[in-house]
């Protein structure tokens, strides 16, 4: 996601230098940055925090996006109730720019009764469940560590299969396993939350949980098998060789024995290449044998 990176100082200088100057441009609510050789319309603009309030008040998605983008540095304690509300809007990218907008906020965010210590509250004990996943999804977009253990908690005892769905994915963003809540969500109830879970443990750098990952590779659900190799893949886990020839040769689904062959390939350990040879001669689909293939030259 592209993001603006507006540097402190330069914001002080220019937003000092230039509000109220008159650009030709319609909005009047921002304020332009020149800077020299680049011509006005291809200048970025600063909200200020009326346009904010206005805008998230009343405006469509991409109008708030825009304006809590070009507020990025923008103190408004004006703002922060106003913005709050939008982590638990139906829109999701609502809910996505508003914590990444408040995650910036050095003041009205993180105090003691303020929108954070909110938002950890509403994820462990507001009654709607709905309400809750989002607030675990604001947790994991704030990127704060003390986030770790609530979510870990809403993963492993909540009862709604929505709220540890998104639970397993904001401790991705997290980049953190919860302590082995990821792994155990692996074999959750819910497919959804299974998948989830493969999902965000790709992201973490330090996820070393093999046994579990193997263990998905025989889940009912082939999205599942598939992110649980996709996940070994990334791991580049030696001990799940032999459980992903297996797949990689009679897995029913074509996709899952793509992302098989894949791994071994990855993994580069010899004992797959008798596996990876017949699979690129025999299999029923080109796509595999292709992959095999690949995979092949790898070891």
């Amino acid at each position: 996601m592209r993001r603006y990176n507006f540097g402190a100082t330069i914001l002080g200088t220019l937003a000092a230098a230039f509000i109220g100057t008159s650009t030709g441009d319609a909005r009047s609510d921002v304020v332009p940055y020149h800077f020299q050789g680049i011509t006005p319309d291809q200048a970025e603009f600063l909200s200020s925090p009326d346009y904010i309030i206005s805008v998230v008040v009343s405006g469509a998605p991409m109008q708030i996006w825009e304006a809590l983008e070009h507020g990025e540095r923008v103190e408004c304690m004006a703002c922060v109730s106003v913005v709050a509300p939008l982590m638990y809007s139906a829109n999701p990218q609502n809910r996505e720019i508003a914590a990444w907008w408040l995650r910036r906020r050095m003041i009205g965010v993180f105090g003691p009764g303020e929108v954070y210590e909110e938002t950890l509250k509403t994820l462990s004990s507001d009654s709607d469940a709905t309400r809750r996943a989002y607030a675990a999804s604001a947790v994991g977009e704030f990127l704060t560590q003390a986030g770790i253990a609530p979510l870990a908690n809403a993963l492993r005892h909540d009862a709604s299969a929505m709220v540890r769905q998104y639970a397993a994915s904001a401790l991705g963003r997290l980049n953190d396993d919860g302590g082995g809540a990821l792994s155990a969500a692996m074999v959750d109830s819910d497919e959804n939350v299974r998948i989830a879970a493969l999902t965000a443990a790709t992201r973490i750098n330090s996820f070393t949980e093999e046994t579990s990952a193997v263990g998905a590779l025989g889940d009912s659900n082939a999205v599942v098998r598939r992110r649980a190799a996709m996940l070994l893949d990334e791991m580049r886990a030696p001990g799940a060789v032999a459980a992903l020839v297996i797949v990689a040769q009679k897995d029913p689904d074509v996709s899952v024995r793509v992302a098989a062959c894949h791994a071994l390939g990855s993994i580069r350990d010899p004992a797959a290449q008798s596996a990876l040879t017949s699979i690129s001669t025999r299999d029923a689909s080109s796509l595999v044998r292709d992959v095999a293939l690949i995979a092949l030259q790898e070891l």
